[in-house]
């Protein structure tokens, strides 16, 4: 990167053809009075006119160069410095029986929630991620990483049996909540899915929306299953394993009063495209702040100008006085 500290100095430039015009304007030659020219006769009279010439062009390149060198000519590097302020996510993700009803294609509502998740966490970059899982208790699958590779690993490894049959929406949020407590991340995130009502656990979800408030952790909830009712496997002792259909029974109601305690925002997810939609705007909804900020470090040039003047009125100077040297 180059430019000059003082470009409007190099309105200065205008003197150089100027100067060269008064130089060569005519009737500028130096003459002498004689009485008479017979003794001059062949004597080389007047200067040649390369002589004149080239001095001339010398005193223009040095107060061209005196010009330039006034005007500060700089070069730069360029350093470009990105900040970014990072999102701590919590998931946390239902595994009670009833996420093995089969309204969300190609499997269950686990498979597809697992994938989606998966999805999810592939389009970050510099969060870190953590997974709780819960049904009739809560437990941590992974804390908070940067490892994706690994939390991956850990979401596919989510499965039903973990933990007893049952609903503990109030222990998955508190568990999540218990995790973030230390995190120092600017914006702190859970994104909580369901697909039931909490019928089981110490702490019920009222209670853990407060604290996640307090804690300044931003609750998104996730309501999934299809309208009305869904096909859900059950192991019969007389048929063998079936499908029989059951209500779908969200609380909708709770949902939404976590998200609008917390600042966040509740959804409903009636099949795989809808909640691949929530997803994608819940990762834009918490982007990672990135600011960025760029300095040009610039370096003094104008020693390369001023240093080949000087030099040059030196051998204008010294011409001068030998193969420039003018005679009357």
């Amino acid at each position: 990167m180059f430019r000059f500290a003082h470009p409007e100095v190099l309105f200065l430039l205008v003197l150089v053809p100027l100067v060269a015009w008064w130089s060569l304007r005519p009737g500028r030659e130096r003459s002498v009075a004689y009485s008479s020219l017979d003794l001059l006769l062949g004597a080389g009279l007047g200067a040649p006119a390369w002589k004149r010439y080239g001095k001339l062009a010398l005193r223009l390149l040095v107060l061209s160069l005196v010009v330039l060198a006034l005007a500060r000519p700089q070069t730069g590097r360029s350093q470009h410095t990105e900040y970014a302020e990072a999102v701590d996510i919590m998931l946390v993700l239902d595994t009670s029986g009833s996420m093995q009803a089969q309204d969300f294609e190609p499997k269950n509502r686990l498979f597809v929630a697992k994938e989606v998740i998966k999805e999810f966490i592939a389009k970050r970059t510099t969060d870190r991620i953590g997974l709780v899982v819960f049904a009739a208790d809560a437990v941590t699958q992974c804390p908070l990483t940067l490892d994706y590779g690994l939390l991956t690993k850990l979401v596919d490894q989510v499965d039903f049996g973990i933990l007893d049959d049952g609903t503990a929406i109030g222990m998955g949020l508190a568990s999540a909540c218990n995790r973030m407590q230390a995190s120092e991340a600017k914006s702190k995130v859970i994104v909580l899915l369901t697909d039931g009502q909490n019928n089981a656990g110490m702490v019920d979800p009222p209670t853990a929306a407060r604290v996640a408030q307090s804690l300044g952790i931003k609750v998104y909830t996730i309501g999934v299953g299809t309208r009305g009712r869904a096909p859900i496997p059950i192991d019969d002792p007389v048929f063998g394993r079936r499908l029989i259909s059951v209500d779908v029974d969200i609380d909708e109601v709770t949902l939404k009063k976590i998200a609008d305690l917390t600042g966040g925002e509740y959804f409903r997810a009636t099949d795989r495209q809808e909640l691949e939609q929530i997803y994608a705007k819940i990762d834009q909804l918490e982007r990672t702040k990135v600011a960025s900020e760029t300095f040009v470090e610039y370096t003094e040039r104008f020693k390369w100008l001023l240093l080949p003047a000087l030099g040059l009125l030196i051998l204008e100077l010294g011409l001068e006085q030998s193969i420039l040297r003018e005679s009357p």
